[in-house]
């Protein structure tokens, strides 16, 4: 099992349809400047910066900054790049966009002895941990593709009604395709949420878990896997990694 940063695992879930924040990945301020030159949305969106490591707890770290202007931006990232957590030294940083957003999900799909199972939730962000008896479950079999039927139905059991219910049944068909057709062990977009201006679904976030051994039937994943040291696997990591063993 092989983890994947936020950037190109966001990267992926882009490749399958899934919308996601304009953002950048970078290891300088001066390169950070440079990509603000031929991009307008860093001068002219709000933005998040966040340390690009495989590091738990970001937040009470100091390694996420957030509602920031260009300016602002470019110090967070000169504050956090270079920086010693235990054994990890911040090499780079991920900006992206802001979205404005009033309600935030949760999604995922993960690997099981029997194949796998898709996650919905109708909370997001730190709201889902302390109520996971919301997060509801679709189980697959291996082989098995999920219905669009069977997908609304998991939205609606999930609390979900109407044409919101229709979106989160596509966003879930779409983070299983991706988690089937790149070889991954486990997804997760934590927040999803729903863009204030249209109502789309955007993933904000990518917890990605790879089979590292597949990598020669993807010439696209031009990308290193990320090392574990100084963080703890999450319970679902763990529950992942059992069914691996």
């Amino acid at each position: 099992m092989a983890k994947v940063l936020e950037g190109p695992g966001m990267g992926l879930m882009k490749k399958w349809g899934i919308l996601v924040p304009n953002y950048a990945v970078v290891t300088s301020v001066d390169e950070l400047k440079k990509l603000g030159e031929a991009n307008e949305w860093l001068k002219q969106s709000k933005l998040v910066v966040k340390a690009h490591e495989a590091l738990g707890s970001r937040f009470k770290l100091g390694l996420v900054k957030v509602d920031l202007d260009w300016k602002g931006a470019q110090a967070a990232a000169k504050e956090m790049l270079g920086r010693q957590v235990g054994s990890i030294t911040v090499s780079q940083v991920i900006v992206s966009e802001m979205v404005p957003h009033k309600d935030e999900y949760y999604a995922a799909v993960k690997s099981t002895r029997d194949g796998a199972e898709i996650l919905v939730a109708n909370c997001g962000g730190i709201e889902v941990e302390s109520n996971w008896e919301r997060v509801k479950k679709l189980s697959l079999e291996v082989g098995d593709q999920p219905s669009q039927q069977a997908l609304e139905k998991l939205a609606k059991e999930a609390g979900f009604s109407g044409e919101v219910a229709r979106k989160v049944a596509a966003f879930a068909g779409k983070l299983f395709a991706c988690f089937d057709s790149e070889d991954a062990q486990y997804l997760e977009v934590n927040p999803v949420v729903a863009r204030q201006s249209d109502g789309e679904l955007i993933a904000l976030d990518a917890v990605t878990l790879l089979d590292g051994d597949a990598r020669f039937r993807h010439t696209d994943w031009n990308f290193p896997f990320a090392a574990e040291f100084g963080r703890a696997y999450t319970k679902h990591e763990m529950d992942v990694m059992a069914v691996d063993s």
